[in-house]
């Protein structure tokens, strides 16, 4: 029973995640701790897709590994679209994005900016 919790930690899906998307060559491979400024999630992990197809190739894989593997996903978004596929994997939220998405919506800068702020704020803020 200990082994099977231990394999189920954020840690634990955020390696798999990661493992899964290199697998499918994912570019640019980016996992960030917001455990201090977030309260939905404790890893964030980005992605760059280099089409439409591999987009949908690395959604699809994450998905259907983690679940194999008994990860519960809490939801999916942008599989109509494929320039920004968000995976809800409750403890890890997987953003698989298009080079030109990624860019524009720079979700990097804006959670260390996000982070950097959480640490000013009052207790209860």
């Amino acid at each position: 029973m200990e082994h099977l919790e231990r394999q189920h930690t954020p840690e634990a899906l955020r390696d798999l995640v990661l493992t899964l998307l290199d697998d499918r060559s994912g570019m640019n491979l980016v996992a960030l701790d917001v455990r201090e400024a977030s309260s939905f999630t404790d890893y964030m992990i980005i992605v760059t897709g280099t089409s439409p197809r591999h987009v949908k190739t690395l959604a699809n894989h994450v998905m259907e590994e983690t679940k194999a593997q008994g990860f519960e996903r809490l939801g999916v978004e942008g599989l109509e679209s494929l320039d920004w596929v968000l995976i809800d994997l409750a403890d890890v939220v997987v953003h698989v994005m298009l080079e030109s998405t990624r860019k524009y919506y720079d979700l990097e800068r804006m959670w260390a900016e996000v982070d950097s702020t959480s640490a000013d704020m009052p207790e209860g803020a």
